[in-house]
């Protein structure tokens, strides 16, 4: 039996002799390689959090003392240390989440994998505790080097410093990445840190030194030791944290197990809150997560454990077309810039970056930011290009109401990842942007139906100067193009009985497009006359699709966004509006969380499937 099989809880952790660690370290490493092999998963991260989340867990008292992990995709060692070591169907339908869970495990607590959160969610845990008089129960945040690029964090610090009795521990997980590499103000103050060592070294030194001097020597090392403040401002400038008013312990060698747990006793035992300042290397252990440049595999498909090469190369995906086009409009125009909060590359702008470097702007992980800098930008004469995950749109709703569109900014927004992405759970699934930019006056939003769509939206978006325009699209391959028999104003018709009068109208927004089209075929052979079209522009509702609505006996709305609020309802109101009374069928993900699945899986649980809304209607119009 492996050590790790013993390993069934914090417990048995804390009952390991201390020399026994290092052999379970490598274990958990060769674990993780061979399990996330097979499912694919973070790899790189959690291949750096390995001794700091064995010191964390020899320390600390979960699910007692409460753990929350910043962003969650660093927990699968948290996992193993809890019990769950059956990694065979991770972020698959069944199996275990990619993040921490609380249907798993009473010792995850914080499932969104949104970053620059865990310090608040820290602060409100550990003053509630106290209030309630559980003074011995300690609340442990354990946040990366990237997370503290997000204002929110920095919210946080501001609240916690200012309450010098709070148990609480904050761990920097200093691998000088997020996704990729670190940068801003606070990277630069953290790479002096993690370089500067003389402090300590000098510290040592006093106290060896001046401990061996006869009578004088202690008194010596007492003003020596008073003096630190100044000398840490000379020598090793952590400064910013103690001026916050937060006890700073480290750098510590993040995978120097045993002084990582000494560094956490102290803090625990501190009565107040403590920064523990913690370098590690993401990848560690493992070569090809060390040697890959590009991310040290932070996100990897299943891949061959010998060699770290994958066992399938993917397809051309939505993104390159967006990246290709990009990098096309870059050369033509000195005015587009591109802003992306810490994911050059997953969102598509590394293309566009080697070509104009001077022109990309990586904000770090702070969409806020980034849309008011955007706004800024297009003031100044420009026109900015921001590239986010759909789902992290969220965050910066306010700035992207009362900044870009209440000053008629014309900013690009392109939203990848958008609708059902699956596997990455409830958080990742982009399905809330089209509903936030209904509500925004002037707004206008564009659902590419196909890879050439990218393209031409993406043109006609960037020559947009006085309103916000956003590009969304999915996750995955891109299919081959979904043409059209004719135009109708605005409209691309995409299938139609006869060019009179319809039975149905079915509109496919974005990537459901050809799903309208199979949609149309199937009800045609059932003796049904139908049109099926891409409004291209699906927010506002054209003025064109309300006149075509009026030649049909219903209309149907297909889109994967939440369907209470999104373009469904949005073509309802404007042909109300009209004083249409047609029928409007509408299909979209209903107003709850997804669980982690395969896209596929969740869109037939949702019934977006050709058949599902084939039959569905049918039913509705006989």
């Amino acid at each position: 039996m492996g050590l790790l099989e013993t390993i069934k809880s914090p417990a048995d952790l804390k009952a390991l002799p201390a020399p026994r660690v290092t052999e379970l370290a490598e274990e958990i490493r060769s674990f993780l390689v061979e399990s996330v092999s097979k499912t694919g998963g973070h790899l790189g991260p959690n291949l750096g959090v390995v001794e700091l989340t064995l010191a964390l867990h020899r320390v600390f008292d979960s699910p007692r003392d409460t753990i929350v992990f910043d962003t969650g995709h660093q927990s699968y060692v948290h996992k193993l240390l809890t019990g769950r070591h059956d990694f065979s169907q991770l972020k698959k339908q069944g199996g275990l989440s990619g993040y921490p869970s609380r249907a798993e495990s009473e010792h995850d607590v914080v499932e969104n994998s949104h970053a620059s959160t865990a310090l608040s969610w820290a602060d409100g845990i550990a003053k509630a505790r106290r209030l309630k008089g559980e003074r011995g129960r300690h609340t442990v945040a354990v946040i990366g080097d990237g997370a503290l690029t997000g204002g929110m964090a920095w919210e946080a610090i501001n609240n916690i410093a200012a309450d010098k009795d709070l148990p609480l521990t904050i761990i920097v997980n200093d691998n000088e990445r997020s996704y990729a590499p670190t940068i801003g103000g606070l990277a630069a103050h953290l790479a002096t840190l993690r370089t500067t060592r003389g402090y300590e070294r000098f510290l040592d030194w006093g106290k060896n030194t001046l401990h061996r001097t006869p009578v004088v020597g202690g008194a010596m090392y007492e003003t020596l030791h008073g003096m630190k403040k100044g000398i840490k401002d000379i020598v090793a400038p952590q400064g910013m944290f103690e001026d916050l008013g937060l006890k700073y312990l480290g750098p510590i060698d993040g995978h120097d197990e045993p002084a990582v747990e000494a560094a956490l006793r102290r803090a625990r035992a501190f009565g107040g809150p403590v920064l523990v300042h913690v370098i590690t290397q993401k990848g560690k252990g493992y070569d090809p997560a060390v040697n890959d440049d590009a991310d040290q595999f932070h996100g990897v498909g299943k891949f061959n454990p010998e060699t770290g090469l994958p066992f399938e190369v993917s397809g051309r995906i939505w993104t390159d077309e967006f990246n290709d086009e990009m990098v096309a409009l870059g050369a033509e125009r000195k005015d587009v810039v591109a802003l992306t909060a810490a994911m050059l590359i997953p969102v598509g702008l590394d293309g566009f970056a080697a070509a104009h470097p001077d022109r990309v702007f990586d904000v770090g992980i702070a969409e806020q930011h980034a849309t008011t800098m955007a706004s800024g930008l297009a003031f100044a004469g420009l026109h900015p290009v921001v590239a986010v995950y759909a789902t992290f749109l969220n965050r910066a709703f306010d700035q992207l109401l009362m900044d870009a569109a209440l000053h008629h900014a014309g900013v690009t927004f392109v939203l990848d990842r958008a609708g059902v992405t699956g596997s990455d759970g409830a958080s990742h699934n982009g399905m809330w942007d089209m509903s936030i930019a209904s509500i925004v006056p002037g707004l206008r939003l564009a659902a590419p139906r196909d890879g050439q769509q990218v393209r031409m939206q993406l043109r006609e978006a960037v020559q947009v100067t006085d309103a916000p325009t956003v590009i969304r699209f999915p996750k995955g391959d891109v299919g081959d193009p979904v043409p059209a028999v004719r135009t109708a104003g605005s409209l691309d018709v995409l299938h139609e009985t006869s060019a009179d009068a319809c039975d149905l109208l079915v509109v496919g927004v974005g990537a459901f497009a050809s799903l309208s089209v199979e949609v149309a075929e199937k009800l045609e052979a059932q003796g049904l006359r139908v049109t099926a079209v891409d409004p291209r522009w699906v927010l506002p509702v054209s003025d064109d699709l309300v006149e075509l609505a009026r030649t049909a006996g219903a209309v149907a709305v297909v889109e994967d966004n939440l369907v209470t609020s999104g373009v469904g309802v949005a073509v309802t109101v404007a042909l109300r509006d009209a004083g249409l009374d047609v029928p409007v069928h509408l299909y979209g993900i209903p107003k709850s969380f997804l669980h982690h699945a395969s896209r596929g899986q969740l869109l037939d649980e949702l019934g977006l499937t050709v058949d599902a809304v084939a039959t569905s209607l049918a039913t509705r119009l006989h």
